[in-house]
């Protein structure tokens, strides 16, 4: 941690359910999934400054024009006319490529504590609609609560998710969701289900095959979590998790992952950790 910053979290994100209703005209897909917090994130640094600039101090592989956290700054800036700058200091957790929303929470948090920190009293809902511009799983941050979602992912209802524990697996390859998506061979007209539904659905993934398929490493993180449980893809992968009851449980299979893979247990939450930081 930086000295004269100041730090929130970005919490990961599972999905429970993810089902491919359709392709749209504008390309994207339409899709119902249910979206699951969880207590493993990342930690965004803040600084304010007089200078009318953002700026990454933190190195990454990836530039700042790719940065999600910078360009949500910037839309900010940019949209609301702000005459202060900000460095920011994005310390990564959640693995890149591996389907738990990294990015995209990165980029909620920014627009929540900005929104904070520069009085702009945006409410939920219009943090939302910017939301949409950075990415598909941004406004689900911003709305803060497990959800089931719709659309392209951006039409929400809250759900009531309950306690549970996970242990998550990330096979150390990062997955491409433009390769996944275009596949020739991914199923496209799952039938929709109703939120009363999700219970016998839980752990279906329509990317889960198609990805298994093109990344064998996946296909073995879910052979090997599935010996344990009912073991699922999040997003479009590569992460595998697997629900506990027992949180002991999970910790003490965490010991057993492979040294060549990445593991960690996490507990759901109900709500974001800033989800208070709008102007509602």
């Amino acid at each position: 941690m930086r000295e004269g910053f100041d730090y929130f979290p970005a919490p990961a994100k599972l999905n429970l359910l993810l089902r491919i209703i359709g392709k749209r005209d504008d390309g994207y897909h339409s899709l119902q999934t249910v979206f699951r917090l969880i207590d493993f994130a990342d930690s965004i640094g803040f600084r304010l400054t007089p200078q009318n600039e953002v700026r990454r101090v933190s190195h990454h592989s990836w530039s700042d024009a790719d940065d999600l956290s910078v360009r949500a700054a910037r839309l900010l800036v940019e949209r609301y006319s702000v005459n202060q700058g900000v460095e920011l200091d994005v310390v990564k957790r959640i693995p890149h490529g591996g389907g738990l929303g990294g990015g995209s929470s990165d980029a909620a948090t920014v627009l929540l504590v900005m929104n904070k920190l520069w009085a702009l009293n945006l409410t939920r809902q219009e943090l939302q609609e910017l939301a949409v511009s950075l990415g598909a799983d941004v406004p689900f941050f911003i709305f803060g609560r497990n959800a089931f979602a719709e659309g392209i992912g951006e039409q929400f209802s809250p759900m009531d998710l309950g306690e549970a524990s996970y242990l998550v697996v990330h096979p150390n390859c990062s997955v491409s969701t433009a390769s996944v998506f275009g596949d020739s061979e991914l199923t496209r007209n799952s039938k929709p289900i109703k939120i009363a539904d999700f219970s016998s659905h839980e752990g279906r993934n329509d990317l889960q095959d198609t990805v298994c398929r093109l990344y064998p490493e996946v296909q073995s993180a879910l052979e090997w979590l599935g010996q344990y449980g009912p073991a699922a893809m999040s997003g479009s992968g590569s992460s595998i998790f697997c629900p506990f009851a027992d949180p002991e449980r999970a910790k003490a299979l965490l010991a057993k992952v492979p040294p060549y893979w990445f593991g960690f247990v996490a507990r759901g939450l109900d709500h974001h950790p800033l989800f208070d930081f709008t102007g509602d």
